[in-house]
């Protein structure tokens, strides 16, 4: 890997960064920000070199979109969409603590933090985010631009689909599916399927309503994922 640049400047940004540091393969150019607040700064030390549209001025830089929160995880999705660049633009970060078998696969542009652990067999699709701690077990398939906050432990053959954000230390049972789109609040227990665009939480998690607007304008406009790696 070349040099690095990290579109996005908030906390999962600056985990990125962190984590490309301490794998040491790659020379970490900068962030990209549309605040231009930011402009000129630097985060924990990296600069904040311009806006995100900055990515075409560097053409032979690899890229890591690395935005998005619980208030809106779809940011994600549509900030590739505006910055359309193909593929092989895409770096995937892997922290050295994480554990990744042999037999599982990762998507470009997917971010892998600390200590996390995927098993056997495990599929992962594009611009996936999964946080420190995160266990993924034999046969879980997730689809692009999910979220998997620190702590989410998935049983087997579970499948998260297209945009789905599990919030820290969420807990799928194995041969579940997540819905597109859909988000699992923190601590939850999820023991059957959720359908798309939906929130769920509890123990065990039950729907509490529709998810907020970005995300159902996703399921709406943008449902058909690339194929899982």
């Amino acid at each position: 890997m070349n040099g690095l640049l990290i579109v996005g400047a908030g906390g999962f940004a600056r985990e990125t960064a962190q984590a490309v540091r301490d794998a040491g393969d790659a020379e970490l150019l900068g962030h990209l920000d549309d605040n231009s607040a930011l402009h000129g700064t630097e985060v924990d030390g990296v600069p904040v070199l311009g806006g995100c549209d900055l990515v075409h001025d560097l053409p032979g830089a690899r890229v890591v979109i690395c935005v998005g929160n619980p208030g809106d995880y779809a940011a994600r999705a549509r900030l590739v969409r505006r910055l359309a660049l193909p593929p092989d633009r895409y770096a995937t970060v892997i922290h050295p603590t994480a554990a990744v078998s042999s037999t599982s696969r990762v998507g470009p542009g997917s971010v892998l933090l600390a200590h996390c652990v995927l098993t056997a067999a495990v599929r992962l699709g594009a611009h996936v985010a999964v946080m420190p701690q995160a266990v993924l077990t034999h046969d879980d398939v997730v689809e692009d631009y999910v979220t998997l906050a620190s702590g989410v432990r998935l049983g087997g053959g579970v499948r998260l689909a297209r945009g789905a954000y599990l919030g820290s230390g969420a807990l799928v049972r194995e041969g579940t599916e997540v819905g597109a789109w859909s988000l699992v609040g923190m601590g939850s227990s999820v023991l059957g399927d959720v359908p798309p665009g939906e929130v769920w939480a509890g123990n065990p998690a039950r729907r509490l309503r529709a998810a907020d607007t970005p995300a159902l304008d996703e399921l709406a406009t943008h449902t058909m994922g690339g194929p899982v790696l």
